[in-house]
């Protein structure tokens, strides 16, 4: 085996599919893959966003893009279907797409509950159940395909913002991932989590314009929000080989937020 860090992160030809990959931190994975040689496919719920960030990515690498509501059955078939129909396997899944909400408890809806529940819990397990086949199919001891969940330090601590659901959807899917990181082992899939921390990206924004971006990055140990580059080593690592000892483990990707404070 090489020690070269080009052979050990390269993903060249490696089929990916990043779920909510038209913006933010899912935009920023997309774009390392794609500028290193891997086909990417993105999904998001509008049409325009996936045709900008196809049309981006495409300057990078080979792309692809559909739009889906990941937060229906209808959406995860649709996603399914696309990604049949010009691959029979795939390399890596990053359920990266999710929502949260926010409210006074006294106050806070069951909608908002049900949405982020369903989008960052329910469809990351529903679209690894529909992709599975594409996954196994391309998989070996040497090579095994990749599930990457996209967690939060939200699901690793208890955080002073009142998005209740939001902690609690990121804190099942570090559990999630630890329960099918067991059963998919012995299938040649690794599974692992990325609970990044504040970074400056759409979700974000009202938290940032709410409490000033100097205050949450002075909650951060590192004192600073995240940047793209901080993405971008970490998805080459649990999308090529360098990680395939690694499964049923969350990388704090939060400057520190999250483990120690």
């Amino acid at each position: 085996m090489s020690m070269k860090a080009s052979d050990l992160f390269d993903v060249t030809g490696r089929v990916c599919v990043v779920t909510g990959g038209t913006r933010g931190i899912g935009l920023d994975m997309a774009r390392v893959l794609c500028a290193n040689g891997a086909e990417v496919i993105v999904s998001s719920r509008k049409a325009d966003a996936v045709e900008a960030a196809t049309k981006e990515l495409s300057d990078l690498g080979t792309a692809h893009g559909i739009a889906a509501d990941l937060g229906t059955r209808e959406g995860i078939e649709a996603l399914k279907g696309f990604v049949a129909e010009r691959t029979d396997t795939l390399s890596v899944l990053v359920n990266n797409a999710g929502a949260t909400w926010g409210a006074p408890l006294e106050d806070f809806p069951e909608a908002g509950w049900d949405k982020v529940m369903d989008l960052n819990v329910k469809s990351p397990f529903f679209l690894t159940q529909a992709l599975l086949p594409l996954l196994k199919a391309g998989a070996s001891r040497e090579r095994p395909a990749k599930i990457v969940n996209i967690a939060s330090v939200e699901g690793m601590r208890a955080g002073n913002m009142e998005t209740y659901s939001y902690g609690v959807s990121k804190a099942g899917l570090i559990h999630l991932t630890q329960q099918l990181a067991v059963q998919l082992a012995p299938r040649n899939i690794t599974v692992n989590a990325v609970a990044p921390g504040p970074f400056a990206t759409k979700m974000m924004k009202g938290t940032l314009e709410m409490a000033g971006e100097d205050a949450v990055a002075g909650m951060v140990p590192l004192g600073r929000l995240g940047r793209p580059e901080d993405v971008w080593a970490t998805t080459l690592m649990l999308a090529s080989s360098a990680s395939d000892y690694m499964t049923g483990s969350t990388i704090p990707l939060g400057g520190g937020l999250g483990p120690i404070a």
